[in-house]
């Protein structure tokens, strides 16, 4: 609940607002992007039965049902039924987070392609973000929006950041706990501030819903970009095959239960989907409200979004 008096509420929402209009540049240039590019902007339920079934996201009961953590699992069953590319620009919910970097509802930008992988998905992201950073800025705003360097930008493999900065490799001796420390407290402060950078080919154990890399079973088909240091993207090449997405849903299942974490039904139509058949494809999850802070240098979500509202 808000508890600044009105008065003062009025102050910070007027000083906000040449921060939004840039915010909604952003997003007019979001989209022509994607209508260059022959992209279907689609929608998929806010409010769905069963959530995306991942180890460490948890969902926002709703009724019956969930609000969505991504639009992903409803995206992919387009992918199936013959859709090539797809874009969806929506709010997403997370239960519990909240931080400079977190909010329990944000928006995210997802989008795919058949007959691609991670790093087709990777070349657009570096040509749509430059598009988006490119935006004009409206009078008044605070700094103008952060220089990127021109593309390509740097590319880094897990493998090579961990031997560098945490002494280990946890594409071969994979431990989870020890990872995420070192991820966090050695790899993301050394990665450069000056340009985005693309940390690529994850542990095989941390694929989420990506495919493994063709001759080496260890790597997982994903990459994270951070722009100043900041987190803003996931990709993978996505998993295709529906016994392997099967058991990974079951595999997490188990691991939720056993750390005391809700389980979730297993979403039966998007399996179905797989089963019949779906391309090789790309997609990628990219985090609106973050992408607007690290284009504009802004430290916390507070001064992108109008309204944080805890329930």
């Amino acid at each position: 609940m808000n508890t600044r008096s009105p008065y003062l509420e009025n102050a910070r929402l007027q000083a906000l607002q040449p921060v939004l209009a840039w915010r909604s540049r952003a997003l007019h240039a979001l989209r022509e992007w994607f209508r260059d590019e022959g992209f279907i902007e689609i929608e998929t339920p806010v409010r769905i039965p069963t959530p995306a079934l991942e180890q460490h996201i948890d969902a926002e009961p709703s009724g019956a049902g969930f609000l969505r953590t991504s639009p992903e699992l409803h995206m992919k069953r387009l992918l199936a039924a013959g859709y090539s590319r797809i874009f969806q620009l929506g709010p997403c919910f997370r239960q519990g987070e909240r931080g400079d970097r977190h909010n329990p509802e944000y928006t995210m930008l997802e989008w795919y392609r058949a007959q691609a992988d991670y790093l087709n998905i990777l070349d657009d992201t570096e040509r749509l973000i430059t598009h988006v950073a490119a935006t004009p800025p409206p009078t008044g705003l605070p700094v103008p929006p952060v220089a990127l360097p021109p593309a390509p930008w740097p590319r880094f493999t897990v493998e090579e950041l961990f031997l560098k900065y945490a002494g280990w490799n946890p594409v071969e001796n994979f431990e989870a706990g020890r990872f995420e420390h070192d991820l966090v407290t050695k790899i993301e402060p050394a990665l450069p501030r000056d340009t985005p950078v693309f940390v690529i080919d994850y542990p095989a154990a941390a694929a989420a819903l990506s495919r493994r890399k063709p001759g080496r079973e260890t790597v997982a088909e994903r990459f994270e970009l951070y722009i100043a240091g900041l987190e803003v993207a996931n990709a993978f090449s996505e998993l295709t095959d529906a016994v392997e997405q099967r058991r990974r849903f079951e595999e997490w299942s188990r691991e939720r239960l056993a750390a005391g974490r809700d389980v979730y039904p297993l979403d039966e139509a998007f399996l179905a989907a797989l089963t019949a058949g779906m391309p090789p494809s790309g997609g990628i999850a990219l985090g609106v409200d973050r992408l607007v802070m690290a284009l504009l240098g802004i430290a916390t979500l507070d001064n992108v979004i109008p309204f944080r509202e805890i329930i």
